[in-house]
């Protein structure tokens, strides 16, 4: 992996990377021509027992790409202000215009809750340069590659003394919200380890403790011994529906042997890992025939410079599904409640997945 730091006329940072080396010369555009200098703070909920990120200044964030926007045009275009520079690079991370997290911090608000400063760090990780790709067309070594830039982003924001985890994660589709046209992704550096890792971290701990490896490893080894719900079984990583899924077509992806995070895994664990995600990725557009908008998330151990071996990285991935003639996103009871109901078996949707035929190349 090559890499080169920018900076963008606007102050953020920029970092590119690639298979090969990168020339010297390379500009980081940005279309903003000031400094960012809107902040985030943070709100205690009493009832969660968990903080609230309040960034206002979002409200003005790009969401879709304006009218005039051509994608064909030069990237060097002044009339097609970009976010990503001219040059051979595969992968480009910069910082957030629109940070729910970082950014200018300024102290927070006092109120009848407990606030705190909105320290962390948002960044967006652009796949590739191909305007009208997506992740699941890559090819294996550019999607190993990102894997790795994954890994030296939470190396380097995990070595913040105000962070404590770092969760890579992609929202795909229009349905979802788009600022690019690039195929993209963001990471989010936060200042506390969040609900949803937390808890997991918690039950992973007393398992560990209780059975001496971690909790993914044993479900892991399950679902091969069962077989039913596999989508991709290599000789380093794993794809499967698990039996447990709270939404139709969820899927897991993960390494067998259970790592901390991306900076632990070896090279061939890598390039599996990258062969079991786009088998995956392949068969959700093959499903529908169609780019499906999907949510991507990456869970490994807190940065918090502690041992974890509790912690096994993995992704899962929640795709929207199709009732009818809809389709169909959270309903109330899993958002007031965090109680999921399904009207689907996990198996029924495994089935159709591993009935969609795919060349992984």
């Amino acid at each position: 992996m090559h890499s080169v730091e920018l900076t963008k006329p606007d102050g953020r940072r920029m970092t590119l990377y690639a298979r090969s080396p990168l020339p010297p010369g390379l500009e980081a555009p940005s279309p903003f021509p000031d400094p960012l200098s809107n902040g985030a703070h943070l709100r205690w909920h009493p009832l969660r027992g968990e903080w609230v990120t309040y960034a206002a200044h979002r409200q003005g964030r790009t969401f879709l790409p304006p009218p005039e926007y051509n994608p064909l045009a030069p990237m060097t275009d002044p009339a097609n202000p970009t976010e990503v520079p001219v040059g051979p690079w595969d992968v480009a991370v910069f910082e957030n215009r629109f940070p729910s997290l970082g950014g200018f911090v300024p102290p927070p608000p006092d109120l009848i809750v407990p606030t705190a400063p909105a320290d962390g760090r948002c960044e967006v990780v652009v796949f590739a340069q191909d305007r009208e790709g997506s992740l699941a067309g890559l090819p294996l070594d550019h999607v190993a590659l990102l894997l790795q830039v994954w890994g030296d982003r939470t190396a380097r924001l995990g070595a913040e003394d105000k962070i404590q985890y770092v969760l890579p994660f992609e929202n795909r589709g229009a349905e979802v919200g788009v600022t690019l046209h690039h195929p993209h992704g963001q990471i989010y550096a936060y200042p506390v380890v969040p609900p949803v890792p937390a808890r997991m971290q918690q039950v992973a701990g007393q398992f560990h403790a209780r059975e001496g490896r971690s909790a993914l490893s044993a479900h892991i080894e399950a679902e091969r011994r069962d077989g039913v719900r596999m989508l991709y079984e290599g000789p380093h990583a794993v794809a499967f529906v698990p039996v447990c899924a709270r939404y139709p077509y969820e899927v897991w992806v993960a390494p067998i042997r259970a790592v901390e995070g991306f900076t632990h895994l070896r090279d061939e664990e890598r390039s599996d890992l990258a062969r079991a995600l786009k088998t995956v990725l392949m068969k959700f557009d093959a499903l529908w025939d169609r780019p499906f908008p999907y949510l991507m998330a990456w869970y490994q151990a807190p940065t918090d410079r502690q041992p974890h071996p509790e912690s096994h990285l993995h992704a899962q991935l929640w795709p929207p599904y199709r009732t009818r003639d809809r389709l169909k996103y959270l309903a109330g009871t899993e958002l007031a409640a965090g109680f999921f109901a399904m009207d689907a078996l996990p198996e029924e949707k495994a089935a159709e997945l591993q009935q969609v035929e795919v060349t992984v190349s």
